[in-house]
């Protein structure tokens, strides 16, 4: 009988596997840093093989194209809540501002010795709360929301402007999310435009840590908040690193998902609706032999 990553292998030959094959374990990789980029508002049949998005293509093509995944619900801060606590708080409106207290990926993560930071581009100034300024939107900004609280609490210091993002990437925490503003996110305007506005954005601002990944144990995640509203809420997720085996994949996920991913792979206790739902698991390279 096969077990474990063997198995995950013969059945993954076609770098597509049946939703059934999540029941198959196996041990998640632990890479030194994750940057989780969030995009707004598009389908995967919108981005996949698009000509207005090269970069992105051409990432999926290093990686994996996860063509399962999916937003939880509408509209955007509900999903950028789910993506941080693995709740949406029951917020329905984009309500701001929001003041939170629940478990979340930040409190989970230090309580397993790691780091965070989230890079908001446009963000006025660290540690920032205004609910608009310019082409930023808090809605668009989760940890923002435990700011305040007297648990679970997210230091005003790891909320930062997108330029605040290190040049040496040696220097990020163990898990950062970037969230471009409202001109760069594919947010704003119509498509092709906005589409290749932000692919250009992606690839100007991410390429080089993308580069450095593949050689220093780390992982680019690209994801959307929710798709366009007319495709189920069936987005892309892009999944790039030196751990990861090329190839589409037809594992099923969602926002819970992700977040039950990245708890997985540092060990960290799962928060909310986390807690009912499976980490990516077949996608990974075989690890190492054990020296």
């Amino acid at each position: 009988m096969t077990t474990g990553f063997a198995a995950i292998i013969m059945l993954g030959a076609t770098g597509l596997l049946p939703s059934d094959s999540l029941s198959i374990q196996t041990t998640l990789p632990r890479p030194d840093h994750v940057v989780i980029v969030i995009e707004e508002n598009h389908s995967l049949a919108q981005i996949m093989d698009s000509p207005a998005a090269p970069y992105l293509n051409a990432l999926m093509q290093d990686g994996a194209l996860v063509t399962r995944s999916y937003g939880i619900v509408h509209p955007s801060q509900p999903n950028y809540l789910a993506l941080f606590a693995a709740s949406t708080e029951g917020d329905t409106a984009n309500q701001c501002p929001l003041a939170l207290t629940v478990p979340n990926l930040r409190s989970t993560l230090a309580e397993a010795g790691r780091s965070f930071a989230g890079y908001s581009e446009d963000l006025p100034a660290v540690g920032s709360t205004d609910c608009v300024a310019g082409s930023y939107a808090r809605k668009h900004n989760p940890w923002v929301n435990w700011q305040s609280s007297p648990i679970n609490h997210v230091p005003a210091s790891e909320n930062r402007p997108f330029s605040d993002f290190p040049t040496d990437f040696s220097t990020l925490p163990t898990v950062s999310f970037v969230v471009p503003n409202q001109q760069n996110d594919m947010h704003d305007g119509k498509d092709p435009d906005r589409i290749q506005r932000g692919d250009q954005w992606l690839k100007t601002h991410l390429n080089r840590y993308v580069q450095w990944a593949e050689t220093h144990n780390s992982l680019l995640i690209v994801t959307w908040d929710e798709d366009d509203g007319k495709s189920d809420n069936h987005i892309p997720m892009i999944v790039v690193g030196p751990m990861v085996r090329r190839g589409r994949y037809d594992e099923r996920i969602d926002h819970y998902g992700l977040v039950r991913t990245i708890e997985e792979m540092y060990g960290a206790q799962p928060v909310g609706m986390s807690r009912q739902a499976r980490p990516l698991s077949t996608i990974w390279n075989a690890p190492s032999p054990a020296r």
